[in-house]
């Protein structure tokens, strides 16, 4: 005969889900002292800086509040950088559009569609002009989200910088500049691997020597995140390719601690708070452990991982798009939490479109709610000492350690990477969250439960095609006016650079003064390297 259960069995019911992070890690009911036997904590600002890479935290100074911005034609873009700086942004962030992002000019047939529309079309010094016009480069610190065709868009800046007098010493700023993660997630590339790794061996070595405070790289898990990763891959294939960049550079003969604090990171910051606090504090961690043990780098500056954070994109669902504003809060207090140094807030209308200006000052106002009004910033990691956020973190660092020796036994993350390995784990990844999805194991309000048909739509951001045809008259103009005996002798040093072992910075630099297009240069560096195609992995 069955009796009634005691009270105390009944407390034991527990909802029938699965208690797992979004990434499908398994949680316990409870986190105690022995969840985390024997771990170190030390105080922020201490090695391995898990805590921080600053003692006093957000007191002393707080977080970059950049939001990505760029669409149309320069000037559009422009007067978006200057209301964003108005409304009381801190530093400037450049999205370009597909054809930039792929070295091909508006009018090739490949940019049909695109000019404008994904992002800022930049073609030319002229347009790197016009997309800074009354904006002293001086005075800010900029983002740019660039990658294959990073060379010749930094020359572009440079060369604005120098026209308005500006010392190249004393810029700051940073070019995304990965195209690793590009061959693994984002598939923007132009190169072949080991080509597009030399010109950015080529920016270690310039930058080192003239714009030492420019940030040379943001290694990006990002975009890894977005193909589908688990957060535990991003933190892993991220700092693994900050490796590999670490590594050439040192075999291209540079000094580590030359070049190596001049290195950043960018991380997504996606929905399952604890789970992302833990992996950005697991990351400095292993870095400077990295750094350390494995480079034997001096400096402690080489040490230090710097990162940016944004919230995460593919989050954001199309349906009742003002839930974005929610979700994109929590995902903005997680990497505030786990010490971001920069940040942008995603807008609640970019599962449809490019954000309106109302959308972009909205999520400017969310990061600055949480500055200012939340209270989070008067403790550096709040959170350190908790036994959960402990042991994720722990959890974090053995997950990644794995990949390192599975990549390192490989030969590397380039060889990893001409084998499909990252790209075949994010695959399966994704696949094992859709499935979760599908089978709502995993809750996206709006998507598969709370559903709301009648749900009021937002105005969008359209950019339409006059976009495209200004900026082909500005081109073919640019052509019939500018020095042709410049611009062919500039690409033709440029060609000669790359066959041999110069360095690729200093004819391109001379390209772009010459008033040579984005396209023109990629060309004949496709002329010289030929163009990278993927393997198929299937």
């Amino acid at each position: 005969m069955k009796t009634a259960p005691a009270p105390a069995a009944k407390e034991l019911t527990e909802r029938s889900v699965p208690f797992t992070t979004i990434s499908g890690r398994p949680i316990d009911r409870v986190y105690t002292r022995e969840s985390v036997p024997g771990v170190e904590l030390p105080d922020p600002g201490e090695f391995p800086y898990t805590r921080g890479i600053h003692p006093t935290g957000y007191r002393g100074r707080l977080w970059t509040m950049r939001q990505f911005a760029g669409f149309g034609a320069p000037e559009e873009t422009n007067q978006r950088f200057k209301d964003l700086l108005a409304a009381g942004g801190s530093g400037l962030s450049v999205a370009f559009d597909l054809p930039t992002l792929m070295g091909r000019d508006p009018d090739h047939e490949l940019s049909l569609g695109e000019v404008g529309k994904c992002g800022v079309s930049v073609v030319s010094l002229a347009d790197m002009e016009r997309l800074f016009d009354g904006i002293s480069l001086g005075g800010i610190t900029t983002s740019m989200t660039i990658n294959s065709p990073a060379p010749m868009i930094f020359a572009m800046y440079l060369a604005v910088a120098e026209k308005q007098g500006a010392d190249w010493k004393t810029l700051s700023g940073t070019i995304q500049n990965d195209i690793l993660k590009e061959f693994i997630a984002q598939k923007e590339y132009i190169f072949p691997p080991r080509q597009s790794m030399r010109l950015i061996t080529d920016i270690f070595a310039f930058c080192s020597r003239e714009v030492p405070k420019w940030n040379t790289i943001s290694v990006s898990g990002y975009h890894i995140r977005e193909a589908g990763s688990t957060a535990a891959q991003e933190l892993a294939f991220t700092l693994r390719d900050g490796i590999e960049y670490v590594q050439y550079g040192v075999d291209a003969g540079l000094d580590v601690d030359a070049f190596a604090p001049q290195i950043s990171f960018f991380f997504n910051s996606h929905s399952d708070f604890f789970e992302e606090i833990a992996k950005f504090r697991a990351a400095r961690k292993l870095w400077a452990e990295v750094m350390r043990d494995r480079f034997k780098a001096k400096n402690e500056r080489s040490w230090k991982l710097r990162f940016h954070t944004q919230t995460a994109g593919v989050s954001l669902t199309a349906q009742q798009p003002y839930n974005n504003v929610v979700r994109t809060a929590l995902q903005a207090l997680a990497a505030v939490l786990g010490g971001t140094n920069s940040l942008h807030t995603n807008s609640l209308d970019e599962a449809l479109a490019l954000p309106t200006a109302e959308a972009a000052t909205l999520a400017l106002r969310t990061q600055q709610i949480i500055a200012h009004e939340s209270g989070v910033t008067n403790v550096v990691d709040p959170l350190g000492g908790s036994y959960f956020v402990e042991r994720l973190t722990l959890d974090m660092e053995r997950e990644a350690r794995q990949y390192f020796d599975v990549i390192d036994r490989m030969g590397g993350m380039v060889e990893a990477i001409e084998q499909g390995f990252p790209q075949r784990e994010i695959a399966e990844a994704s696949y094992r969250f859709q499935q979760s999805v599908e089978l709502r194991d995993k809750i996206i309000v709006g998507v598969n439960d709370f559903v709301q048909d009648d749900a009021a739509p937002v105005p969008i951001l359209y950019i339409d095609e006059t976009t495209a045809e200004r900026q082909v008259a500005r081109l073919h103009e640019l052509r019939r006016t500018r020095d042709h005996a410049a611009v062919a002798g500039a690409l033709d040093a440029l060609k000669q650079t790359a066959r041999g072992t110069g360095n690729t910075m200093y004819p391109l630099l001379d390209c772009v003064r010459a008033y040579a297009t984005v396209g023109e240069m990629c060309d004949a560096l496709r002329e010289i390297w030929g163009e990278y195609e993927e393997v198929p992995l299937i």
